[in-house]
């Protein structure tokens, strides 16, 4: 006989003192089906016939030891029951669930059995502190390093990525003092040939996850997988403070976005990765009136994590350049992501980005007419206009009339300078 402990008298509804999951091992015998006793339980256990083809009810080898699991133990230590705080609940099931998506051959699984179930994994993701992780990454890019180790360090990193170093201004490795002057490196002049034919180009490096008309007021990030328009932009921007033309009445925000009768509203998506220059030019000639500043997390904007996450732009930190171009409403919006320590805009000394606090779901605005001039900042096409730390992603959605045409491809890589559409 195994020892068995004695269950509580009068337990409380909602919360139970069991400190240690133990484990009652119960050892059936033959003849009058004798069965272990407990300390205090006085009734003994109905004889059980055995399994069909043993005599006499007797048990064979593989029945003669059960064990049993007290579920609520193992719901209180697991945090499942009701009694417990929500920070105790995510302290305890969270280090469960990440072991429950990375051990092989489903090996937690017998805990679902009990109650348990494990966090999604896009809550999970999001508990992560991407944006402390990336203030981090940034104070260490900016480590002075060693001139011996210079090469080695970029040099991993080139192959990693593939880098082409022969487009950098400076080919030269000991040149770059720390990693966050190697991410932003310029490249040669002729390196990037802006293409004057067509209207709009490419305003960096990328792949090029997905264009078209913006339709129902929904804007795809990656194939089958949309946000808001509103949530993104944020709350429009009046007329008067823009000094567009008076945009007809319409009943939805795409609609008060247009400005010219007969026009369309389009988008382009343009993914950074770790690889691809860093800086980012003016699309196409225009004029900028207005920024808005999304603070927000800092989760990473690969395709593959896109997929899986709604909205994903829409939470993360982004910085939204509204004005107009001769065709009526445009935007450009760098969209911050995890490693990404800052989003700089040249003209904008006042933006700062990935700070320690910010209100989540809050934006600020900056009008670069009121508080600069009346005819807000030109940008003509090709001109710098800013850059990231490491990679992220560029949006742009603009009006234009209804024979624009797409020169891409989903899935195409892209260099900043050629051709994005045209009319």
């Amino acid at each position: 006989m195994v020892r068995c402990y004695k269950a509580l008298s009068n337990p409380p509804p909602s919360c139970y003192n069991l400190h240690k999951v133990k484990i009652h091992v119960r050892r059936l015998r033959s003849g009058n089906g004798g069965s272990s006793s407990c300390a205090g339980d006085q009734h003994p256990q109905p004889e059980r016939p055995g399994p069909a083809g043993s005599a006499g009810g007797t048990p064979n080898r593989r029945t003669r030891f059960r064990l049993q699991f007290p579920q609520l133990a193992l719901r209180r230590r697991l945090g499942q029951l009701s009694c417990m705080s929500r920070p105790a609940l995510k302290l305890r099931s969270w280090p469960l669930t990440v072991l429950y998506y990375l051990l092989p051959f489903g090996a937690l699984k017998p805990l679902t059995r009990v109650g348990w179930r494990p966090v999604s994994r896009v809550a999970l993701y999001k508990s992560v502190p991407t944006r402390l992780l990336s203030r981090a990454w940034g104070r260490l890019n900016q480590v002075e390093l060693p001139t011996w180790l210079r090469k080695p360090v970029y040099s991993l990193y080139i192959w990693t990525f593939g880098v082409n170093m022969k487009e950098a201004a400076v080919e030269d490795l000991h040149h770059y003092r720390n990693l966050s002057e190697f991410f932003r490196r310029k490249l040669k002049p002729q390196a990037r040939p802006v293409c004057c034919v067509h209207s709009v180009i490419s305003p960096s490096d990328g792949k090029i996850l997905n264009f078209g008309q913006v339709k129902t007021c929904e804007v795809e990030q990656v194939k089958g997988v949309t946000y808001s328009l509103e949530s993104f932009l944020g709350p429009r921007i009046s007329t008067e403070q823009l000094h567009f033309s008076q945009a007809p009445a319409g009943n939805s925000f795409q609609q008060q976005l247009v400005t010219k009768e007969g026009n369309e509203l389009y988008h382009c998506v343009i993914y950074l990765a770790p690889g691809d220059y860093h800086c980012f030019h003016s699309p196409t000639d225009w004029r900028v009136a207005h920024r808005r500043h999304f603070p927000g997390s800092l989760m990473s904007v690969n395709p593959g994590v896109a997929r899986w996450i709604k909205e994903l732009f829409c939470h993360n930190e982004r910085v939204v350049l509204t004005g107009d171009w001769k065709y009526g409403f445009f935007s450009l919006t760098a969209v911050g992501a995890t490693n990404v320590g800052s989003i700089r805009i040249y003209f904008d000394q006042d933006l700062h980005t990935n700070s320690p606090c910010y209100s989540k779901g809050s934006y600020n605005d900056f009008s670069f007419i009121t508080n600069n001039n009346k005819e807000g900042i030109p940008m003509r096409k090709g001109e710098h206009l800013g850059e990231f730390n490491l990679g992220s992603t560029i949006v742009l959605i603009f009006e234009a009339p209804k024979d624009f045409k797409f020169h891409l491809k989903a899935g195409q890589k892209i260099r900043f300078g050629e051709a994005l559409g045209s009319l």
